[in-house]
């Protein structure tokens, strides 16, 4: 299913903008760009001077006629050489050679130098943005996508530089001066070479339609690809445990037979338009040599003259069977680039205003006031939640599953905006904060933590680079995290490996804890921290609580009622309103929708007991 992103098909209006906008990242390095295009008719200077000089020395040592005298700027060096004036039509012609290729050498530099740091600034642009973007935008567009943007999608236009893409308008400068050589020539000739642009340019349009369009499926299908192969491999284990590895190979071989069938596609109009440039190409040449050879043995055009006449054919031809590779290569960048540019105009909706209000204490206080949320149109999740939690009080969220829990916390850090009503902290609205300082004000403690490549220390770390080792280990210690840490071979400096492989789920939750107190927020955030720990890592977790919860406002969401009867408050949600609030004694004396949830949690503890001691006396 193809995400937002690749729902509007390019189309050749859009090619101009869209190299000003890949413009936009070659900008600072202009000056090594239109070097590097200075560069590209002098290599055309030196390609076409090649066959003239051919001609010349055929005329004027080979096959000599009666009158025929050297140019005024070639007859001063043949005079001065004397017997040896073949030998300086040669060592001129060598020269030609070595300015063609220096300046092909500096041309083809200097692009891909510009290419890789303009690109290097496109990807690390759109990096930038995504880190930016709200939470309802990766709810709509898959990661295996967007990775496939930063990825293959900018390695596409790179090769539009590599391929010399950018070279097509010196191309047609090329052939608008080999034109001009051949009428200078012979005008018959050029007008027998000149038969086969017709045909030529119907048959390039006909594949440039149909490429572009087909360029355009190959970036969809290989982006569908990328998300397919995210997925998967993110979730091998559940692959596994549920023997499914049949049913996700067919589904990987069905997105992998339309990406191949796509590319194969591409690589049919990329063959057709080569080869019939060539064979049209070889019928001209063929023309050329049959009509010239005619009029070279009649003396009407010399031996030199129709030499340099099929050489300049076969430079004329040479990048129109460029075109072919050159073209799908540029219609395949600007597929990409498409792409790219829909992802940069994706709105930052979540920012922080123009002027952020400053609360004037930061106590922790937090107050819903009317709030109604949906994260679908016509579906709402919130209706109408109000309540306020003062500075220092420890709040509990408990209810069903698909209550709102876990939205409450999203909305307090600001990943989505409430459709109606506002949430106060510190007597600010949450939208008139600086997003920076009020996410630095909330510390979020998640079920599931997410652990990145790299050290423990960068891990409790993250963004604040101004915390010492020596604090990175107290607040360690502080979380009950410091015993396992300490037992690593490389202790604090010990390297974790992707989403924490190789730490336990409790060890995993502990760093969270120990993040928290890092950064020692005022408002502390927790969403089901305790549910998935065993017994051991849960004692530890207790202790940790003393030390992250003291002084701190806390918002603590909880499926075990077990762990929040000590709270200060209990709010209980159903089908996204607030129907309950007060302390667990308070709740079960009104034997209301909390009781029944205590009483049903209960009852599931007391049949588990129940069955182990069964099983116990039946050992």
């Amino acid at each position: 299913m193809e995400s937002e992103l690749e729902r509007r098909r390019p189309t050749a209006s859009y090619d101009w903008g869209l190299l000003r906008w890949i413009w936009a990242f070659v900008r600072p390095y202009r000056a090594m760009f239109w070097f590097s295009i200075v560069l590209m008719p002098l290599n055309t200077a030196f390609s076409l001077a090649q066959p003239y000089m051919i001609k010349l020395t055929v005329d004027l040592f080979l096959s000599p006629r009666a009158g025929h005298h050297p140019p005024v700027w070639l007859a001063p060096l043949l005079r001065n050489a004397g017997a040896h004036g073949l030998a300086v039509m040669g060592a001129i012609y060598v020269l030609l050679l070595a300015g063609e290729f220096g300046s092909f050498y500096g041309q083809f530099y200097l692009t891909n130098i510009v290419a890789q740091y303009s690109l290097s600034d496109l990807r690390l642009a759109l990096f930038e943005h995504v880190e930016r973007l709200p939470m309802a935008f990766f709810d709509r567009n898959p990661v295996g996508r967007l990775v496939s943007r930063m990825t293959t999608d900018i390695d596409a236009i790179n090769e539009m530089f590599g391929a010399g893409s950018l070279t097509l308008l010196i191309d047609l400068l090329t052939l608008s001066g080999i034109i001009v050589i051949m009428f200078s020539l012979s005008l018959r000739l050029a007008l027998w070479a000149l038969v086969s642009i017709p045909p030529l340019l119907v048959v390039i349009r006909f594949f440039q339609v149909r490429a572009r369009v087909v360029y355009g499926q190959i970036r969809d299908r290989l982006a569908a690809l990328n998300s397919y192969l995210s997925e998967a491999i993110g979730g091998v284990s559940i692959v596994q445990l549920f023997t499914r590895h049949a049913e996700t190979a067919r589904e990987f071989d069905l997105l992998n037979r339309r990406n191949r069938d796509a590319q194969m596609m591409a690589n049919v109009y990329e063959a057709g338009l080569f080869s019939l440039i060539e064979a049209i190409s070889t019928i001209t040449i063929g023309l050329i040599v049959w009509i010239g050879g005619g009029e070279a043995i009649h003396r009407l055009v010399g031996l030199g003259t129709l030499v340099a006449f099929i050489e300049y054919a076969r430079q004329f031809f040479m990048p129109l069977r460029d075109v072919s590779s050159k073209y799908t290569v540029l219609q395949s960048a600007l597929a990409s680039a498409e792409r790219l540019e829909a992802l940069m105009r994706e709105p930052v909706t979540i920012d922080s205003p123009a002027r952020p209000r400053t609360p004037a204490a930061k106590s922790g206080s937090i107050v819903f006031d009317q709030v109604h949320f949906s994260y679908r149109r016509g579906e709402p999740v919130l209706k109408g939640i109000s309540f306020a939690i003062e500075p220092g009080q420890k709040a509990a969220i408990v209810g069903a599953t698909g209550s709102g829990k876990s939205t409450i916390i999203k909305l307090l850090n600001r990943f989505y905006d409430v459709d109606s009503g506002r949430i106060l902290v510190d007597g600010v609205d949450v939208r008139d904060w600086d997003l920076r300082e009020l996410r630095r004000n909330i510390g979020l403690v998640q079920q599931d933590v997410q652990i990145f490549t790299g050290s423990i220390l960068d891990n409790v770390r993250l963004s604040r680079m101004d915390l010492s080792e020596a604090e990175i280990t107290a607040a360690l210690q502080r979380a009950q995290a410091l015993g396992f840490v300490q037992r690593l071979p490389a202790r604090v400096h010990e390297d974790l490996r992707e989403r924490g492989s190789n730490l336990s789920a409790g060890q995993r939750q502990l760093l969270s804890f120990a993040r928290a107190l890092a950064y020692d927020p005022r408002i502390l955030v927790m969403d089901e921290a305790t549910s998935s720990v065993d017994s051991e890592t849960e004692r530890l977790i207790q202790l940790a609580l003393v030390e992250l919860l003291a002084g701190r406002t806390a918002l603590i969401v909880a499926h075990r009622l077990s762990t929040i009867e000590k709270a200060d408050r209990i709010m209980v949600f159903s089908h996204g309103e607030l129907r309950e609030s007060g302390t667990h004694d308070e709740l079960l004396a009104r034997r209301g929708l909390y009781y029944r949830l205590f009483e049903l949690q209960y009852a599931r503890l007391r049949g588990g007991e129940a069955g182990a001691g069964a099983e116990g006396q039946s050992r």
